[in-house]
């Protein structure tokens, strides 16, 4: 849920209040006038000097404002809750659409080029967008929202004043991910060799250890997660996969060394790898005349389920779908094959 948190001083100290929706009067909230940092989650918000959106406004993407240029002058508050992603406006040099145009996609200095200051309408295509007076998002703005036609800016005072348009950033997706462990897939078992030890025992009795030889050996569980086709999820997001909890009800090998959570950064390789420590005892009696070899050997095992994504962004929500793979070791055994050894006379 997108949410504005207003705190009375600087640093997040003081009387705070938190909205989840515009405020048009803040007087009404008794928090007028009195606002010195702020937190945003989610969409992006625009304070105003005065109540019912008017006066000098500022925005606020999502972030931690320890100190606000406009303290004690905040008096309403507008979320934005338009689809942010994919913005598009097209502004145009004289009222009603006429003369040249240039179609924005993203943030642009327009002094920088030759659409500086002659702007007088617009048409907003996608996305929210603020078209400043001045460079480097300085001055005054205006505030144009998906769907808005403004045939004139003469009746806002703002005829060839624009100086730099910036298209408003939505924060980090809320991402909910459910595995479908009702579609859960087991891939082929194979077994391994990872170590083996040979005995001999040339004598015409049968040859006992004094004590039962034990080893330690490592198993490692390798989880993975990929999206199907392209996804709308931004590089450095991340989200978490409850496993542990679907495991035992999936009917899964509880011997897989799973993660509790696993957690997935878009960009970053989406996989783990845990360890686990197993010890085997290992036979410790060679009859007479034999050679016994002892070969350990450990059990693969894999399984797929898929993943379905939820993805909020603002008033948006859209589904995607991965993949969360894991493959591992499940068991360490041994076995053991002997061999006849001729008499030595």
């Amino acid at each position: 849920m997108s949410k504005i948190i207003v705190y009375e001083h600087p640093d997040f100290k003081g009387l705070y209040r938190e909205f989840t929706d515009s405020v048009p009067n803040l007087l009404l909230e008794n928090f007028n006038d009195c606002i010195s940092s702020l937190k945003v989650i989610g969409q992006p918000w625009v304070s105003y000097e005065h109540p019912n959106f008017t006066g000098w406004a500022q925005v606020f993407e999502e972030g931690n404002y320890s100190w606000i240029d406009c303290q004690d002058s905040i008096s309403s508050f507008k979320l934005i809750t338009e689809d942010l992603e994919h913005p598009e406006i097209t502004i145009y040099e004289h009222p009603n659409y006429a003369g040249r145009s240039r179609v924005f996609k993203e943030e642009a200095d327009l002094t920088k080029g030759d659409f500086n200051d002659i702007a007088s309408s617009h048409i907003v295509q996608r996305g929210a967008w603020a078209l400043y007076e001045h460079p480097n998002r300085g001055g005054w703005f205006w505030l144009a929202r998906a769907g808005e036609r403004a045939p004139d800016y003469g009746t806002g005072g703002f005829h060839d004043k624009v100086s730099h348009v910036y298209p408003l950033k939505a924060g980090a997706p809320v991402i909910k991910a459910v595995l479908q462990w009702d579609k859960l897939k087991t891939g082929n078992t194979s077994v391994k060799k990872i170590d083996q030890f040979v005995g001999v025992n040339r004598t015409d009795f049968e040859k006992t250890y004094t004590t039962t030889l034990t080893k330690e050996y490592e198993t490692s569980t390798t989880e993975t997660f990929t999206f199907k086709n392209e996804t709308s999820i931004s590089v450095g997001t991340k989200f978490s996969l409850n496993v542990n909890a679907g495991i035992a009800s999936a009917g899964v090998e509880s011997s897989f060394n799973v993660s509790n959570t696993f957690t997935v950064e878009k960009g970053k390789t989406e996989s783990v790898t845990n360890r686990k420590k197993i010890e085997v005892n290992l036979p410790c009696t060679i009859p007479p005349h034999t050679k016994q070899i002892t070969y350990i050997m450990e059990k693969i095992e894999s399984f797929t389920v898929p993943v379905e994504l939820t993805i909020t962004s603002g008033s948006t929500t859209k589904t995607e779908y991965g993949e969360y793979r894991c493959e591992g070791g499940t068991s360490i055994d041994y076995e053991f094959a002997l061999e006849k050894l001729p008499k030595i006379s």
